[in-house]
């Protein structure tokens, strides 16, 4: 937590938040978001963006596991993100991510990260939702996505798609309420891949016995049919 307020120059927001190493997006999690609204503070969302027009909790559940992302390509056209794309634009801090690898079939994970293992953000965008049985507010987020950079395209070979991730130099003008569609699009990027690095995993991350929230998930593990020149 400190090294994030120390990053962004921001204070926490109530909640008590522990470090994840893996974070499995289907559990819906909480992660830190710097919003819009709150630029100052950092917030603990629940991963997968619930639109406030959904009616009922079933049809949010339902929602929610397709709202992990949002495509940078159409996010300005889809019902579920295209007023918090305009208005509700956060930062999703980050040290690293994962992606898989196809090798002849076989699924390889592997670790990405920002040289120097530098605090990154992801562009994010995000919407409150209230439950109208039970009064619950739900504050939930989605990570953009484009296309991948070369290397992203190696890793993530049959996708090829990589988040988007937002240059330090344009934190704040990403956050920046008064801004255009064509500003916002100028962000929809791959990020440079020479400010980047990668190293294979073990598999770990799929385990069904053992815990993958835990700094083993994300330490290198050589593959033998991953490596820094093939695929």
């Amino acid at each position: 937590m400190a090294k994030i307020e120390a990053a962004f120059q921001v204070n926490w927001d109530g909640e008590e938040w522990q470090p994840v190493y893996h974070a499995d997006g289907f559990t819906f999690l909480k992660m830190p978001v710097i919003t819009q609204e709150n630029p100052r503070n950092i917030q603990l969302f629940n991963w997968g963006l619930i639109p406030s027009w959904v009616k009922t909790k079933i049809d949010a559940d339902k929602l929610k596991a397709q709202t992990l992302n949002a495509r940078s390509e159409t996010v300005f056209e889809k019902p579920s993100f295209r007023s918090s794309i305009k208005h509700q634009r956060c930062l999703v801090p980050a040290d690293g991510f994962f992606e898989w690898m196809d090798v002849s079939g076989k699924k390889i994970p592997h670790y990405i990260f920002m040289k120097e293992k530098k605090i990154f953000c992801f562009a994010g965008i995000y919407s409150d939702w209230a439950d109208k049985e039970t009064g619950e507010l739900m504050q939930t987020f989605s990570i953009l996505t484009t296309s991948a950079n070369p290397m992203m395209e190696k890793i993530h070979n049959l996708k090829h798609r990589m988040p988007v991730i937002v240059d330090p130099s344009e934190y704040q003008s990403w956050l920046q309420k008064d801004t255009t569609t064509e500003k916002i699009i100028s962000f929809f990027h791959p990020y440079p891949e020479e400010n980047m690095d990668y190293y294979p995993i073990s598999k770990r991350i799929t385990s069904r016995t053992e815990d993958s929230n835990v700094p083993e998930t994300i330490t290198p593990h050589p593959q033998p049919l991953s490596n820094r020149e093939g695929s």
